[in-house]
């Protein structure tokens, strides 16, 4: 059985350019830096991934890469998957990206719809609700302008509003309800258990793009699963999570490089980074790599000064 051992970790070099997950349309461009954060994933991993390669009942082991947008998950995947095949561990990386309940634009409306109901049943439970403040929502909504701070601070019944959103939009950011974490978790038990070759989903950007292609793992001994959700309590079967912190901030200076969505400078999207980071964060003590900001590892207790 060939061990990550015959991988010179040190020596690794790794073109610009190599295989990436299996979402529709990404795309990696691999610097320096890519690699030595790698390098220092590799060596703290490498006898872990031993280890659970040979107690596996199916001689398979699962990772998961997570952290924020921007926090360099698609490269770091791709940098490990390479490492591995190069050491004759056949990896495969798969993108969570594909499994939401709905395309981007549908979750990105129902994800404005639950904040905008949240509010106004926590203006009614308050008892702050009236015909002149619906007047009011409606010319803010026209605007987008419900989410933002200084409305807040403007009209003081709106810190009900948008306290009551950003907690039905927390309910549903991440949860079963946005996610099929049921069809993720089925992936990863057949992979646990040996089968050969396992469905997976596709997703792109629109209703039109959505299909299955059907994934030889013959050869494959690592799954290289890369999402925001890698760590989630819904997820089963991740036998090394990785965390890469990041902060809501780089997280929206990636989305602006993208340029994939048209809010991307919305304060209503600024919450939805700030509630994604709340959930990375209560999920990181179960991360047996964290990496910092500057590409070291670190310790729990030292991932938690950072980001106080």
């Amino acid at each position: 059985m060939q061990m990550l051992r015959t991988l010179d970790i040190d020596a690794l070099d790794v073109p610009e350019q190599i295989p990436h997950g299996d979402m529709p349309g990404d795309g990696v461009t691999i610097g320096q830096d890519n690699i030595e954060r790698a390098k220092t994933v590799l060596s703290a991993i490498q006898g872990t991934l031993e280890r659970r390669l040979k107690e596996s009942a199916g001689g398979r082991v699962v990772i998961g890469v997570c952290g924020g947008s921007g926090s360099g998950k698609t490269v770091m995947a791709s940098v490990l998957g390479y490492a591995l095949n190069q050491a004759g561990i056949g990896a495969y990386i798969m993108s969570g990206d594909n499994y939401p309940r709905r395309i981007p634009a549908a979750n990105d409306a129902e994800r404005l719809h639950l904040f905008r109901m949240g509010g106004l049943r926590g203006l009614l439970a308050s008892g702050e609700y009236s015909d002149d403040k619906a007047v009011v929502l409606r010319e803010l909504w026209r605007a987008d302008a419900d989410a933002e701070p200084e409305t807040a601070r403007k009209l003081p019944w709106m810190q009900t509003y948008q306290q009551a959103g950003a907690q039905a939009l927390s309910g549903y950011l991440g949860t079963p309800e946005e996610i099929d974490f049921d069809e993720v978790n089925d992936i990863i038990a057949r992979f646990r258990r040996g089968e050969k070759r396992i469905p997976l989903k596709r997703m792109g950007r629109e209703e039109t793009a959505i299909w299955y292609e059907t994934v030889d793992f013959t050869a494959t001994r690592v799954m290289v699963i890369e999402w925001t959700h890698a760590n989630s309590d819904f997820l089963k079967g991740v036998d090394i999570p990785i965390y890469l912190n990041s902060t809501p901030m780089q997280t929206l200076e990636h989305r602006r490089l993208r340029n994939r969505d048209a809010q991307t400078d919305s304060a209503f999207t600024t919450m939805v980074l700030n509630i994604e980071q709340r959930k990375l964060d209560s999920q990181a003590w179960k991360a047996q790599v964290i990496l910092s900001r500057e590409g070291k590892k670190i310790t729990y207790s030292a991932y938690r000064r950072e980001t106080e």
